[in-house]
């Protein structure tokens, strides 16, 4: 279990600032997997699942849902025959926050990491 999964997010509604490429930089070894990505000016990490069958695919995706609805923090899901593609970033602040972090290395640990 990475440090940061062990970590609860914490309400964000807005007018904080997102990560520094820095702080980035130091949290990002704690979800390797995970890709940071910028679309339109939006920071955001980004990883894709892959499973056998669709049924499994679903499964995953519903308790990456769980955990979402625990920590109250929401990524975007994409659910396809045999993948999850997952995407986390603060909406509010339009870009990373700590919590998304702490939801991409809590999503890692219901893959075996």
């Amino acid at each position: 279990m990475t440090e940061i999964a062990q970590e609860t997010c914490v309400p964000c509604k807005g007018g904080v600032r997102t990560l520094t490429e820095a702080e980035i930089s130091k949290l990002q070894p704690q979800v390797p997997e995970w890709q940071v990505l910028d679309v339109n000016g939006v920071k955001r990490l980004r990883r894709e699942f892959k499973f056998p069958d669709f049924r499994q695919a679903l499964d995953f995706t519903c308790k990456v849902g769980e955990i979402a609805e625990r920590e109250q923090h929401h990524p975007d899901i994409h659910l396809g025959y045999g993948k999850t593609m997952v995407e986390v970033w603060t909406h509010a602040i339009r870009g990373l926050h700590r919590n998304d972090f702490i939801v991409a290395a809590k999503i890692d640990e219901l893959n075996g990491g």
